[in-house]
C-alpha cells in the first residue's frame, strides 16, 4: 500500500486546485472524487433526471462508464468516453454532485474505482468523506477549509474567467446551499476527521496553503517511512504552539479611572441608542465580572457583535479580527480600533496576534474571541477553533460564554438578546500540557456553554 492523503473540506475551499499542484510536485496520483460525482450529475441531468429523485438515478448507473486519465500533467474526465472537464465545473452540476452524493447506491458504484486507486499507488484524494468514509486509515488527512464568502469569491473569478454568466450573489448563495446539503445529509456528511489537521485557508495565498500542507505530508509520509513504532511505544504529541514562555496573566491591574468614566458614560449613550433602534435585551448580567482581565467567547451573527457584548463590560474589551479587515476604508478601520480590534492572521497560527491578546489582558482589559472565526447565517453554533482553549488554558483567566441571538438579518426593532453564561473559572481552564487532546475538551467545554445560550 502506498502513501494515501486523504483531503476534505466544503464545495470551493481549493480542494481541487491545491491537490493537483501537491500531487505534481510529490509525484503522488491525484484523485479528483468531486469530479467524479459531478459526472454522474451530469449523466444524470442530461438525461433530464433529478439529481435527488433516487428511484430516477438509480436505473441510469449501469449506463455510466466513469474514469480519470491523466494527459501532460493534466487530468481529464471521461464519461462514456467524451471528454467532460470542463462541462462539469457549473453551479448548476456542483449542486447536482452534491444531491447525488448522498444516495448509497452511487457511493458504492465509485468506492471500489477509488480505493482501487489507493491500494496500488501514493495518491492524494480530495472530496467530502475521505478521510471518514473512503479511506478511513489513511497515513494523512487534511481538512481544508475557508470562510464562505472567500470561497463564492474564489468561485466566482474562476467562473468568469471561463464565461460564466453566473453573479457573485448566486455562486455564493449556491455556496452555503452546498455546505448545509453536504453537512446535514444522512449518508457520509461533510465532517472532519477526528485524526485530521484543520488548515483554514481563507487568508492564505494558494502558495502558502501548498506549502503548509506539503510540509504536513512529508514529516507524516517520512515518519510512516523510517520507522514502525514498536508494540506498546505511546506516540508522544507536541503542543499546537509553544507558549512555554508566556506565565499565566497577572490579574487585579487597574485602567486609568478618567478613561474608565468617559468609557461608561459612552457605553451608556450607545445603550439608550440601539434600544431606541433594536428591541434589545440582555440577561444574565449578573454573571458579568466587574472588573477587567477576563475572556468572553461569543457566537458570532454580526458585525455588530462586539459592541453588543462590550455593552455590559465595565472595562474595555479588545478583540481579534481578520486582518483583511483592516485594508479596508480609513473611517471603519478607525472605527472597529476604537472598539479594541486587532488584526489576526486567519489559519497561518498567529503567535503574535495571540500573544498580544495575552498583553491586553495583563493591561487589565478584558479580551473578546468569537471561536467560530467567521459568521453564523443561520444562528445555529458552528465549531469552535482551538485558539480560544489554548489562549485560555495558558492565561488561566476567567471564561465567560455569551449566546447572541436573534432571526435573520438586523433590521430596525429586530428583537435581540444576549445571554452571558456562568464564568468557567482557571481551575477548570487547567491542562497539564496544551496538547491537541487537552485543548480539544477545553474547547469542547467552552463551546457547550456558548451553545447553551443560543436558542
Amino acid at each position: 500500500m502506498g502513501i494515501n492523503v486523504a483531503l476534505d473540506g466544503p464545495s470551493g475551499a481549493g480542494k481541487s486546485t491545491i491537490a493537483k499542484r501537491i500531487a505534481t510536485e510529490l509525484k503522488y496520483v491525484y484523485v479528483d472524487t468531486g469530479a467524479l460525482y459531478r459526472s454522474i450529475a451530469y449523466y444524470v441531468i442530461s438525461k433530464g433526471a433529478k439529481p435527488d429523485d433516487k428511484a430516477g438515478v438509480i436505473p441510469l448507473l449501469p449506463e455510466i462508464s466513469v474514469k480519470l486519465e491523466y494527459r501532460g500533467g493534466a487530468q481529464h474526465v471521461i464519461l462514456n468516453d467524451e471528454d467532460v472537464s470542463d462541462k462539469i465545473r457549473t453551479p448548476e452540476i456542483s449542486m447536482g454532485a452534491s444531491a447525488v452524493s448522498a444516495i448509497p447506491e452511487v457511493r458504492d458504484f465509485l468506492f471500489d474505482l477509488q480505493r482501487d486507486i489507493a491500494a496500488n499507488n501514493d495518491i492524494i484524494m480530495d472530496g467530502r468523506d475521505i478521510g471518514t468514509v473512503v479511506l478511513p486509515d489513511a497515513q494523512v488527512k487534511i481538512f481544508l477549509t475557508a470562510s464562505a464568502e472567500e470561497r463564492a469569491n474564489r468561485r466566482f473569478k474562476e467562473l468568469q474567467e471561463k464565461g460564466d454568466p453566473s453573479t457573485y450573489d448566486e455562486v455564493l448563495k449556491d455556496i452555503i446551499q452546498r455546505d448545509y446539503n453536504d453537512t446535514h445529509r444522512e449518508i457520509a456528511p461533510l465532517k472532519k476527521a477526528e485524526d485530521a489537521i484543520e488548515v483554514d485557508s481563507t487568508s492564505m495565498s494558494l502558495d502558502e496553503v501548498v506549502e503548509h500542507i506539503k510540509g504536513i505530508i512529508t514529516e507524516k509520509a517520512g515518519a510512516k517511512k523510517k520507522r514502525v513504532k514498536p508494540e506498546g511505544e505511546k506516540k508522544e504529541r507536541k503542543p499546537l504552539l509553544d507558549f512555554s514562555d508566556i506565565p499565566p496573566v497577572k490579574r487585579g491591574k487597574k485602567l486609568n479611572p478618567i478613561k474608565l468614566f468617559f468609557y461608561n458614560m459612552l457605553r451608556y449613550i450607545v445603550i439608550f441608542l440601539l434600544k431606541c433602534w433594536f428591541n434589545l435585551k440582555f440577561e444574565g448580567k449578573e454573571n458579568v465580572p466587574k472588573d477587567g482581565s477576563n475572556i468572553f467567547a461569543s457566537n458570532h451573527r454580526s458585525m455588530l457583535d462586539p459592541v453588543l457584548v462590550e455593552l455590559q463590560c465595565r472595562v474595555p474589551n479588545s478583540f481579534m479580527a481578520k486582518e483583511e479587515l483592516f485594508e479596508k476604508n480609513k473611517a471603519f478601520v478607525g472605527l472597529i480600533k476604537f472598539w479594541g480590534a486587532f488584526p489576526i492572521a486567519r489559519g497561518k497560527g498567529d503567535t503574535d496576534a495571540i500573544k498580544l491578546s495575552f498583553e491586553k489582558l495583563e493591561s487589565g482589559r478584558n479580551l473578546l474571541i468569537f471561536p467560530e472565526g467567521t459568521r453564523s447565517l443561520d444562528g445555529k453554533v458552528g465549531r469552535g477553533k482551538t485558539g480560544v482553549a489554548l489562549i485560555a488554558a495558558v492565561a488561566q483567566c476567567p471564561v465567560v460564554p455569551v449566546g447572541i441571538n436573534f432571526e435573520g438579518k438586523l433590521k430596525f426593532r429586530r428583537k435581540i438578546v444576549v445571554r452571558f453564561g456562568k464564568p468557567i473559572s482557571p481551575e477548570q481552564l487547567k491542562v497539564t500540557t496544551p496538547g491537541p487532546k487537552e485543548l480539544k475538551l477545553l474547547r469542547t467545554t467552552i463551546m457547550d456553554a456558548i451553545t447553551e445560550l443560543v436558542h
